[in-house]
């Protein structure tokens, strides 16, 4: 069957997999990053966000490639909550959690109430099958465009998956409920042989990807000898500096992993620390505290390495105390680089729960904000995103001058955020209220 496989605006690497799935399983495959369907007999849309669900451009397209008679079915971390994709974009069906094994039969067989991990609509009823057994981490080469050395995702060309599944248990993070929070990793020679085909095709820079990038051969405690074996055979293959491990947990790093992302790396790291404040990790289930985290800066910096965190604002529980103790912990540490995000309640995740517990009024995503940025008509989440930016790049170690157009470029960027998640919050209260 011709088939493509659409991964909107980048090449993920989950739709690069499911089209080397797809490839080998016999049928003729392309892989699309625009919503275009050709001649292809079949469309598989591999969604990574929930704001696909809501955008009126694919609705469209879903809409017009089913009239056309070919079936349409999507899969990618959206299939976590189907019914929202069910009711928002009408696909023929759903490709819940891991679509390996599920995807070639779907192909070859249509859609049947004994075939695991899909979710239909019939009869104007859900139905939902008994989810697919977990893939096997052996699968064949995914599927790779001719165009991935002109990709950039936080500067690499793509995220190559080493392992998946996740020890945490992060409220806003659907990680381990998607892929489990048994570690399952791949070969090293396997992945020896992925790398090699994406430097063929291109690529210069890749990043490890898997949740926490040093979980790779984790069986109940971190394997330092699997970690550095696996950066050093990056190294061999692409050069260490065309090499990034970026997202490490703070209580998931030793001082000879951290040698090797020095050594074998870009040497970057990218820590989640999401607050400052002790009781909001708490309430986010980070399991460390803000004392882990001073230590794995230190611990990072006597390796030489540059360190960047990411932080999350507006988490419906976050006081103006909790929100200080994040600058504190800003200006304190002087972090390289800093991303920030307003909380977004991905759907069935433990945020999602509380944000439909919290009224608007008392939600900072909601409530107007009445402090210094008043004039601006911002929410009290977004208010703190334009804030915290601003304060992050006074306290980076170059100098970073907040010019007009960077003003502008945060306050629209907040702007934005708050909108999307007010967005993500209506259609979670539709669905789940």
């Amino acid at each position: 069957m011709k088939t493509v496989v659409i991964s909107p605006g980048i090449a993920t690497y989950g739709a690069m997999l499911i089209g080397g799935v797809v490839r080998e399983a016999g049928h003729e495959v392309a892989l699309s990053t625009s919503l275009a369907a050709g001649d292809a007999e079949a469309v598989l849309l591999s969604l990574y966000s929930t704001q696909h669900l809501m955008d009126p451009e694919m609705k469209a397209f879903v809409a017009s490639v089913r009239a056309s008679g070919r079936p349409v079915y999507i899969g990618g971390p959206v299939s976590a909550y189907p019914e929202y994709v069910l009711g928002e974009l009408a696909p023929d069906a759903v490709v819940v959690g891991e679509g390996e094994a599920t995807v070639p039969r779907l192909l070859a067989g249509g859609i049947h109430p004994d075939l695991p991990g899909v979710a239909y609509v019939d009869g104007g009823k859900t139905v939902v099958t008994p989810p697919a057994p977990p893939a096997p981490v052996e699968r064949p080469l995914p599927l790779i465009p001719d165009a991935i050395g002109q990709q950039s995702i936080r500067g690499a060309n793509a995220y190559i998956e080493t392992h998946r599944g996740c020890t945490g248990a992060c409220t806003f993070c659907q990680v381990p409920r998607f892929f489990g929070r048994e570690i399952r990793s791949r070969g090293l020679e396997e992945i020896r042989e992925e790398v090699r085909a994406f430097r063929e095709k291109g690529a210069t820079r890749l990043s490890v990807s898997g949740g926490t990038g040093s979980l790779y051969g984790y069986d109940g405690a971190i394997d330092n000898d699997a970690v550095i074996a696996l950066l050093e055979m990056l190294a061999e293959e692409l050069g260490p500096r065309n090499v990034s491990a970026p997202d490490i947990r703070v209580d998931a790093i030793t001082d000879e992993i951290l040698e090797a992302i020095q050594k074998y790396t870009i040497g970057w790291l990218f820590f989640g620390f999401e607050s400052g404040s002790d009781r909001i990790l708490r309430q986010m289930g980070k399991g460390v505290t803000v004392a882990q985290m001073h230590d794995a800066v230190e611990q990072s910096r006597q390796h030489g390495l540059k360190v960047a965190g990411c932080f999350i604002v507006g988490y419906p529980t976050e006081t103006a105390e909790d929100y200080t103790a994040t600058k504190d912990f800003i200006a304190a540490e002087m972090l390289d680089d800093v991303f920030i995000s307003v909380a977004e309640p991905i759907p069935r995740t433990p945020l999602a729960d509380l944000v439909l517990r919290t009224p608007h009024p008392e939600n900072p995503v909601f409530a107007p904000h009445e402090g210094e940025y008043r004039s601006l008509r911002l929410t009290e989440a977004e208010a703190r995103w334009f804030d915290l930016s601003q304060h992050a790049d006074m306290y980076k170690p170059l100098l970073h001058v907040v010019t007009d157009e960077v003003f502008s470029l945060y306050l629209s960027e907040a702007r934005k955020q708050g909108e999307d998640v007010r967005r993500v919050t209506a259609l979670i209260e539709k669905y789940d209220r």
